[in-house]
């Protein structure tokens, strides 16, 4: 028979003390805090690998569109600016984005055939209010899982779609073909530019297509990735556009002008090189003593900040921020989108903006042949900018990115 102090000391056995209670969620936390990095590199590369098949789609796509048409679609598409078809060319601002274009190869037909190009997407009213149905839908295959989705609302209250990938105007900063719609005013006439962008998409100007491409297509940026913008012009982040006066901040062309949409020689690169690092610290300095000269911010609207924080909002137009961006800095640069303009409160003129991404060491590229490449963040300048022209002749070393 056992005594009642074995009974006892058995029943005190069954428990723990507070200290190993303390001990064993130590441990435990411990463990969690060595298995959420793994947790969280394992989430990020799953939506690395739906970035890279939105990615793989777009090259797809434009690949199909080249088919039935025999050329890419345009960068932007000029549509006339209300909606009694008179008056002049909308131009840039309200112009009808590529990815426009490419919805029936995205198996997106509904939403393309409720756009209306004869009517600008944006810019008029009656035309907005036709085109919403459209301009409002969130595509899946535009948006980066990685990337946040966009802050506020437009017309109806309906949240900004958002667009986490750009067609490329190349190495250029500049942004219009040689349309004599969308050129510069001189005297009583409309002169279309004369230096148009290195890379496979502009707004208005010509078509291009394979033929154009004499670097080849697996060597031609189609389409790049960045960060949607946080919305908020009252806090400075990496994915803001600072703002820059022009003309002044790039030397005139071989025509003597220049003016904010940076029509020149010395605004596509190489040749601009000389002079692309001290407008990118001139960016970076204003946007941090928050003081870029004459330029708006609008979000919330009627604040005037010195920086745009909206760049992603929309897929449908053809404008850099929008749905247009080039390949000039590095991916994930140091410095912030570089805007050229005189006193604008949208991104309708020449802008550095290009890669960025929530990748680690990097972003996505969809070249003109349809495949996918992941550009380091360690590709040199002149390697990038290899990889935004179409025909310039340089050489690549694919084991520089």
């Amino acid at each position: 028979m056992r005594s009642k102090t074995t009974r006892a000391a058995s029943t005190a056995r069954r428990g723990f003390t507070l200290v190993e209670l303390l001990v064993v969620i130590a441990i435990i936390a411990v463990l969690i805090a060595l298995l959420l990095p793994a947790v969280q590199a394992a989430r990020e590369a799953a939506r690395r690998a739906q970035c890279t098949n939105n990615m793989k789609q777009l090259g797809l796509a434009l690949q199909n569109y080249h088919t039935g048409q025999n050329a890419f679609p345009s960068g932007g598409f000029p549509a006339p600016t209300n909606s009694n078809y008179v008056c002049c060319p909308q131009g840039g601002w309200g112009s009808w984005s590529a990815q426009s274009m490419l919805l029936p190869y995205l198996e997106e037909t509904a939403v393309y055939n409720a756009q209306n190009f004869a009517f600008v997407m944006r810019g008029d009213y009656y035309s907005e209010v036709i085109n919403t149905t459209a301009t409002q839908s969130r595509i899946q295959a535009f948006l980066c899982p990685s990337s946040p989705l966009p802050k506020g609302t437009w017309y109806n209250n309906v949240t900004w779609p958002g667009n986490n990938y750009y067609v490329s105007t190349g190495s250029s900063i500049s942004w219009y073909g040689n349309d004599p719609r969308l050129g510069y005013q001189l005297v009583n006439q409309i002169v279309p530019y004369q230096y148009t962008p290195n890379g496979p998409f502009m707004v208005g100007g010509s078509a291009i297509g394979i033929r154009d491409v004499t670097d080849g297509s697996s060597n031609t940026v189609g389409f790049g990735e960045w960060k949607t913008g946080d919305y908020d012009d009252s806090k400075i982040s990496m994915q803001d556009v600072a703002g820059l006066t022009a003309p002044g901040t790039f030397p005139p062309g071989a025509n003597g002008y220049i003016d904010q949409n940076m029509s020149s020689p010395y605004t596509s690169f190489p040749w601009g090189a000389m002079y692309l690092t001290a407008n990118l610290q001139a960016c970076a300095q204003c946007l941090q003593l928050n003081n870029c000269p004459s330029h708006w911010g609008s979000n919330p609207p009627g604040n005037y900040y010195t920086q745009f924080s909206f760049v992603g909002r929309l897929w449908a137009e053809g404008i850099y921020g929008h749905a247009l961006g080039n390949m000039i800095v590095p991916p994930n640069s140091p410095y912030p989108y570089c805007q050229f303009e005189n006193g604008e409160s949208d991104m309708n003129t020449g802008t550095i903006i290009g890669l960025t991404s929530y990748h680690p060491g990097g972003a996505n590229v969809a070249m003109l042949d349809g495949s996918v490449r992941f550009l380091k963040n360690s590709i040199s300048y002149t390697t990038i900018w290899a990889l935004g022209s179409m025909a310039q002749g340089e050489i690549i070393n694919n084991e520089g990115y």
